[in-house]
């Protein structure tokens, strides 16, 4: 999906462009642009949830200003793993552990039984999307209207290609993007699982 971001003043706002199944123990793979004050970047959320369990969220900066034009935004999602990928960049891969770990654990979830639709919306979350909902929304800079365009949904069923390692370089560019851009990793927020880190962090 290409999209171009709200320019401006955006905050409390979440333009999202998401795969969801139905139901209370739904899978879910989200891209969530939250918004923010005019000069301050966007902020890039990602999630994951299976089974009806989330709390699996990466966030990061952009590396340009998603609001001056379209950008490719892009889930590649196969029995193995799942790739989030920005203008053809990898920033995110969670992989399936459900054997190594699904027997240890029983809220560890690979989302792979349920089939999802694709959703793209804008919404109001000012309760929580700008600095934790420090930053309301303001309406006086409404109408928000970002812009979708060129979907293209790629089925296959051959796992060939579609499940194949990341190469050398796309491994580099995805150390780069975490390394430099990457502003917040649950896998590293101790405070926020003090029973212990989700298995996959292990």
């Amino acid at each position: 999906m290409q999209i171009k971001l709200i320019p401006g003043n955006s905050a409390g706002t979440v333009t999202t462009y998401y795969l969801s199944s139905q139901g209370p123990k739904h899978d879910e793979i989200d891209f969530e642009f939250l918004g923010n004050l005019s000069g301050d970047p966007y902020v890039m959320h990602t999630n994951v949830f299976a089974q009806g369990l989330g709390n699996r969220e990466q966030q990061f900066y952009l590396w340009f200003d998603p609001t001056l034009d379209f950008h490719t935004y892009s889930v590649l999602w196969t029995p193995n793993q799942i790739i989030f990928s920005v203008d053809g960049t990898p920033v995110r891969v969670f992989k399936n552990r459900e054997t190594e770990l699904g027997n240890v654990d029983t809220n560890y979830h690979y989302p792979k039984s349920q089939a999802m639709r694709i959703y793209s919306t804008l919404w109001n979350a000012d309760d929580w999307a700008t600095r934790g909902g420090l930053v309301k929304t303001d309406w006086t800079k409404s109408p928000f209207a970002a812009s979708f365009r060129n979907f293209n949904a790629v089925t296959s069923s051959s796992s060939s290609t579609a499940e194949e390692a990341l190469d050398s370089n796309q491994e580099r560019s995805l150390q780069w993007v975490q390394k430099n851009y990457m502003i917040y990793d649950y896998c590293a927020d101790t405070k926020r699982f003090p029973q212990g880190m989700p298995p996959e962090c292990k």
